[in-house]
């Protein structure tokens, strides 16, 4: 239950904690994270609300240094007995840790990049009546088409920081909205789903207006042979299965030599058409302009005319590879603001990913109308990674998967199990819409196009 009076932790309330933690400390070094969060989530199904729930959070998560030893320690509770408790939980664990000659000191005092607004009063003030309200409109558009509606209706708001004793205060607040909803009928369902940091940006009814288009256009599918086919990918269908490719992105993925960009960095590897970047800052994107250290986020491009350009880089991460084997073979090497908080196995990855819109893009009903024969996907589920370093996935259609003859969609089909390398895939896109965000269930939120893409792979008909 929400307490009526709650209010988001404050930049000013975290530095009063952190003042107190650095009193507490006897370290080398003091760096604590904030985060609070307030969510809240309305959840239906069978045309009905089945669950309403509400959760607000404050962490405070300490990591003390001690001659190359470091540790973290979290607590929720910010009162002064439970502060000076995670103080002594921290620096306890960070004294029996074997010293890392790799480890850096925190990081030095800095003003990250200004991003757009992120923070909408309007979204942070949504009451369980409203969500109500929405789901009421979702559901009565499914009943009209004689279909069954599921799904939630979700807003958030958030705050995260970073102090540590070398000076560095940073701090960053966000809402969140979200709708996600699935359509179904006696054979057939239909999805969409978005997320914006400004609720105005959502449109209920037309989510579930295309939702429940795609649940009745798909009925009675027909069954195709599986094999390679011209395909549509919808944004969705595009972001959950690129979204596998950015973890390699990262520089400690390439010193682990568990990344498909091996050996691969500043060669052509996609298509001409494929151009990449990272950027917090961009006005469909969401996020804090820092990373889990507080250094500010770069721009960084990634993939440019097809060329793996750059990788990115936590502090530790950057000073490893220019004593690494592979720093002549990585492009530029330098800290961008891409690490996770220390201590961690992953290093950093791109998060805020967009794609570059293409010379001349082309609306999905546009390729439709230009397309002989081939495939149109809404989703894509379910998808397990089968050769990392070829970057070969397979996974299902989902939800709306349909057969195009002749410039038409002609009618729904059963749903295709595929496999498909993303280095191939990316090497054949023939068209590319204006990209969106967009958002999936297999990967983060990205701003990415609808694309058309030549001899993707089906290898089997799955049975609905």
């Amino acid at each position: 239950m929400l307490s009526a009076n709650w209010q988001m932790l404050s930049q000013d309330q975290a530095a009063d904690i952190f003042g107190k933690i650095r009193k507490q400390s006897s370290a080398d070094d003091v760096e604590v994270i904030f985060y609070g969060t307030r969510n809240a989530l309305t959840r239906f199904a069978n045309n009905v609300i089945h669950q309403n729930l509400a959760e607000e959070n404050v962490a405070v998560s300490v990591r003390t240094v001690f001659g190359g030893r470091t540790a973290r320690a979290t607590t929720n509770k910010l009162d002064d007995a439970s502060l000076k408790h995670v103080v002594e939980a921290s620096e306890s664990l960070a004294k029996v840790q074997q010293p890392d000659p790799d480890l850096l000191p925190t990081a030095a005092a800095s003003v990250p990049r200004q991003i757009p607004q992120r923070y909408f009063p309007q979204t942070a003030a949504i009451t369980p009546e409203q969500r109500a309200k929405t789901v009421h409109k979702i559901v009565s558009i499914a009943r009209k088409y004689k279909l069954t509606a599921a799904g939630i209706v979700a807003n958030s708001e958030s705050a995260e920081g970073i102090f540590n004793s070398r000076g560095l205060s940073n701090w960053h607040t966000q809402t969140s909205s979200e709708i996600s909803i699935t359509m179904l009928g006696e054979d057939s369902s239909g999805w969409q789903k978005a997320n914006s940091p400004n609720i105005d940006k959502l449109d209920a009814d037309t989510l579930a207006q295309i939702a429940a288009h795609k649940a009745i256009e798909s009925a009675n599918p027909r069954e195709i042979p599986a094999g390679k086919y011209t395909v549509i990918l919808e944004p969705a269908a595009v972001l959950d299965i690129v979204g596998f490719m950015f973890y390699d992105f990262g520089g400690l993925a390439i010193l682990d030599q568990r990344s498909f960009l091996t050996n691969r960095v500043e060669t052509k590897l996609l298509g001409e058409n494929i151009n990449i970047v990272d950027d917090v800052a961009h006005p469909l994107q969401s996020g804090s302009p820092f990373d889990g250290e507080g250094v500010g986020r770069q721009r960084v491009q990634l993939v440019e005319n097809g060329v793996i350009k750059r990788l990115v880089y936590a502090r530790g991460t950057a000073d490893k590879m220019k004593r690494s084997e592979h720093k002549e073979k990585v492009g530029p090497i330098e800290a961008t603001g891409h690490g996770f908080p220390l201590p961690n196995e992953i290093g950093e990855a791109p998060v805020n990913i967009v794609f570059a819109a293409p010379d001349q893009p082309r609306t999905v009903d546009q390729m439709i109308a230009s397309m002989e024969r081939g495939i149109l996907v809404t989703r894509l589920w379910y998808i397990r990674e089968v050769d990392p370093y070829e970057k070969i996935l397979t996974g299902m259609t989902r939800d709306g998967t349909f057969y195009v003859e002749n410039g038409k969609i002609r009618y729904g089909i059963r749903n295709f199990r595929f496999n498909e390398s993303l280095i191939h895939m990316l090497s054949n896109v023939e068209a590319m819409a204006t990209p969106v965000r967009a958002s999936g269930e297999e990967s983060f939120d990205m701003v990415v196009p609808a694309m058309q893409v030549r001899e993707f792979n089906f290898t089997e008909v799955t049975k609905f």
